[in-house]
């Protein structure tokens, strides 16, 4: 019985040691946690301020200026004063803040006013102008975004068609452009400002001496994925000589991918004074999805006489014509391939057409003659 009894003693010992350990580590696990805990409390996060801007954005014509006010909050129990400043600005444009700097206790807030003034000569854009509070090594910005525009004119206004366009790289796009005259019945000229790396822009005809003209938009083959504001600016002199300006404003994208769709288009029959006929319009898809068409635009861009015309003087021109745009439903669904409205189911009266005016003028140069158009759309793979 006692070698059984010495047996059983040292068995049951690893038992009681193991036990004791596990004990042990978790005593000890126990009061590391606090630890890190008691750690963690110690680190105190570093005074600072943070730089608010109201409004976002402001927009203003070219000459005038633009008030932000600018509020700075201490963080941390910061003390002290914090120095304004603002760069990013457009050129002939310049900065002021009152005051321009602010006495900051702990857990304050002060403001400021910043006044961006522009002149006659500053790029009409958008900007984003940056504004910086320092303090020592403390540093805190802030982003206030300014759109200069140029005056807008009474003689006369410019309205854009489609409000947006997106093209792929190596393919073109145009935007119809409408002309209401009031005191301007001289030539206009055109010009636009903010056309992205790789993007070309013209105008036809420019300067216009009627009511429309057309700015086509190609991008280069190589031109990267963007996304911005196209300013369309006209200017000429009313009776007075006095030089005079009115703009318009639209959405153009260079997508990143996807191949260039093809829109094509003709007349069933010829036109003459006074008559309206519908175009159909063609499509061909050449990526490898169905492509969801969301804006169509036709454009008059020239017209070409026949030789006896020309040799006789008889004029035509795009004045003698008229585009009343496509009034049909959005998206269009072009499958891979070829298809047309018709195909589509868009019935001909909601169709663009192209009508030939009747007006007081001699237009028998325009007999025999050959319209040009142009016609341009955007379109995303479903």
């Amino acid at each position: 019985m006692q070698v059984r009894g010495l047996r059983n003693v040292p068995a049951a010992m690893p038992r009681g040691l193991g036990q004791a350990a596990k004990i042990a580590v978790i005593s000890l696990l126990g009061v590391l946690l606090p630890a890190g805990a008691l750690f963690a409390a110690t680190q105190t996060a570093k005074p600072s301020f943070t730089v608010q801007v109201s409004p976002a954005s402001q927009s203003v014509v070219r000459g005038s200026s633009a008030a932000y006010t600018v509020t700075v909050t201490s963080q941390n129990g910061f003390a002290g004063t914090a120095s304004l400043s603002a760069g990013s600005l457009p050129s002939a444009a310049t900065a002021a803040f009152s005051p321009s700097s602010l006495s900051l206790t702990s857990g304050s807030t002060a403001t400021s006013t910043l006044t961006v003034s522009t002149t006659s000569s500053t790029p009409v854009g958008t900007y984003s102008v940056q504004i910086t509070a320092t303090s020592g090594k403390t540093v805190a910005t802030a982003t206030a975004g300014l759109t200069v525009n140029y005056p807008l004119s009474g003689s006369f206004s410019l309205a854009s068609t489609p409000a947006s366009l997106s093209i792929s790289p190596g393919s073109s796009g145009v935007y119809s452009l409408a002309i209401t005259r009031t005191n301007m019945p001289g030539p206009i000229t055109f010009s636009v400002a903010g056309a992205p790396s790789g993007v070309t822009a013209s105008f036809s005809p420019n300067p216009a001496t009627g009511g429309t003209s057309s700015l086509q938009v190609s991008a280069s083959a190589s031109a990267p994925a963007a996304k911005t504001t196209l300013y369309i600016v006209g200017s000429g002199q009313d009776p007075t000589g006095t030089t005079r300006y009115a703009y318009a404003s639209v959405q153009f994208e260079v997508l990143s991918n996807g191949k260039a769709f093809t829109i094509t288009g003709s007349l069933d029959s010829p036109l003459a004074p006074g008559l309206s006929k519908p175009l159909a319009l063609g499509f061909s898809n050449p990526n490898s999805q169905t492509l969801a068409i969301t804006n169509l635009s036709v454009t008059l861009t020239g017209v070409t006489r026949t030789a006896d015309a020309v040799s006789k003087g008889l004029p035509c021109s795009i004045a003698d014509y008229a585009v009343t745009q496509y009034s049909g439903p959005y998206p269009l669904a072009a499958p891979v391939g070829t298809s047309s409205l018709a195909s589509l189911g868009v019935p001909s009266s909601q169709w663009p057409k192209v009508s030939m005016l009747d007006t007081t003028a001699n237009q028998d140069g325009c007999k025999g003659a050959t319209l040009l158009l142009g016609f341009s759309g955007s379109g995303q793979g479903n």
